[in-house]
C-alpha cells in the first residue's frame, strides 16, 4: 500500500485531501498540532471522519517541534509528502508575527532536514498566491517576478519556496510549491471570509466589506484543489519542462504551480451569492482596505493544466451554495 504523509491533515484543505487519498487507497499519515488559531473541535470533527477508515494514521504535534518530522520519515517511509501545515492568514501576522517564524519557517526546515535524511519520491508544499504581492500585471504567471510581499505571512510562504528550492537543488529533492488561490468550500475555516460573511448574514449582524467593495479574487472551490493536488503528486519535476512557460529550476528538480480558478469575481458578486444561497440579505459595512491585503488577485493556469490535464471548473455560485448548505447543517442554523 502506498504510503503519503500530509502535514496539516486536520485543516481545512488537508482533510480533504486525505480523504482523497484515503478513497484511492493510500494510506495516510496525518500530522497536525490542532492548535486554538481557530476553534480545535471542527478540526476535531474533520479528522474523525478520516479516522473512520483504517488507512488514517493520526499524529499529534506540530511540524516545528524537533525530531518530530524527522522520526515519522524514518518509521514511515512515505512515497509522497504533501505540506499544507503552516500558520496561515494575512491579518494575523501583523499581530503574532511569531508564529509564522515558528510554525512556516522552523516548520519548513525540520520538514526538509527529514527529506534530505529519508528522501520520499515527491515533495509538494503550500505557498500562497499572496506571494505576488504588489505585483499589478495580471494573470499572475509563475515565471513573474515575485519580490514584494505586502504581509509577513506572504514573506514567509516566498521564503518556503527559496528554502525548498536550496534543498532540491543540493540534495536532488524533487520539489513542487503550490500556489492557492483563495481556497473556499464545505468544513471551510472561521477566520475566512465565506464563514464570516455567511455567519454574520444569519445572524443579522453587518458583514465588513473592505476597499468599499472594490475587490476581485480568484476564488477556487476546495474539492477542485484537492483534485489538482492529486494529478500533481503524479507530476514529479524531472529536468524538461513542459513549455515556455513552465516555472522548472534550471539548476533543481523544483517547480511553482498556480492553482486557482482562472477567473476573477468582484467581491460584491461573491456576496451576493452567499446571500442568494442563505435567502437573505446582507447589511453591508464599506470600509477602507486592510493592511498587507491586495486589491486583486488572478490565476494563470497553463501550467497546471499542462501538467495535470486539469483546472479548476467549480462556479462559484455552485461553490457557494454547497458552503453555505455545509454551514446550516454543521452549524445547525436556519433549518425552521
Amino acid at each position: 500500500m502506498r504510503t503519503i504523509l500530509v502535514t496539516g491533515a486536520a485543516g481545512f484543505i488537508g482533510f480533504h485531501l486525505s480523504r482523497v487519498m484515503l478513497d484511492e487507497g493510500w494510506r495516510v499519515v496525518g500530522l497536525d498540532n490542532h492548535n486554538d488559531y481557530y476553534d480545535p473541535a471542527l478540526k476535531s470533527a474533520r479528522e474523525a471522519q478520516l479516522l473512520d477508515n483504517p488507512n488514517y494514521r493520526a499524529v499529534r504535534g506540530s511540524v516545528e517541534d524537533p525530531g518530530l518530522l524527522m522520526d515519522l520519515f524514518a518509521g514511515e517511509r512515505p512515497e509522497a509528502v504533501v505540506h499544507l501545515a503552516a500558520q496561515a492568514g494575512v491579518r494575523y501576522s501583523i499581530d503574532n508575527p511569531r508564529a509564522y517564524v515558528q510554525a512556516n519557517l522552523l516548520g519548513t526546515f525540520e520538514l526538509l532536514e527529514a527529506a534530505r535524511a529519508h528522501p520520499p519520491r515527491h515533495m509538494l508544499l503550500a505557498s500562497t498566491s499572496s506571494v505576488y504581492g504588489a505585483n499589478t500585471e495580471m494573470p499572475y504567471r509563475e515565471t513573474d517576478k515575485a519580490d514584494s510581499q505586502m504581509s509577513f505571512y506572504a514573506a514567509t510562504k516566498k521564503s518556503n519556496e527559496a528554502m525548498a528550492h536550496s534543498y532540491a537543488h543540493l540534495f536532488g529533492l524533487p520539489m513542487t510549491m503550490f500556489r492557492f488561490f483563495t481556497v473556499y468550500g464545505p468544513w471551510g475555516r472561521p477566520d475566512m471570509a465565506p464563514y464570516l460573511f455567511t455567519s454574520a448574514i444569519f445572524e443579522g449582524r453587518p458583514i465588513k466589506v473592505f476597499n468599499h467593495g472594490d475587490m476581485k479574487r480568484d476564488f477556487t472551490f476546495v474539492l477542485d484543489l484537492v483534485r489538482a493536488i492529486r494529478l500533481l503528486i503524479d507530476a514529479v519535476p524531472g529536468d524538461k519542462p513542459a513549455g515556455e512557460f513552465d516555472s522548472l529550476s534550471p539548476v533543481a528538480p523544483f517547480r511553482v504551480v498556480n492553482i486557482g480558478n482562472g477567473a476573477p469575481v468582484p467581491l460584491l458578486d461573491f456576496i451576493a451569492a452567499i446571500e442568494d444561497a442563505a435567502g437573505r440579505p446582507a447589511e453591508r459595512q464599506m470600509l477602507p482596505m486592510q493592511p498587507g491585503d491586495v486589491p486583486a488577485t488572478w490565476a494563470d493556469t497553463t501550467l497546471l493544466r499542462a501538467l495535470s490535464g486539469y483546472a479548476p471548473q467549480t462556479e462559484v455560485r455552485d461553490g457557494v451554495k454547497q458552503y453555505v448548505d455545509w454551514f446550516r447543517d454543521y452549524y445547525g442554523v436556519d433549518k425552521g
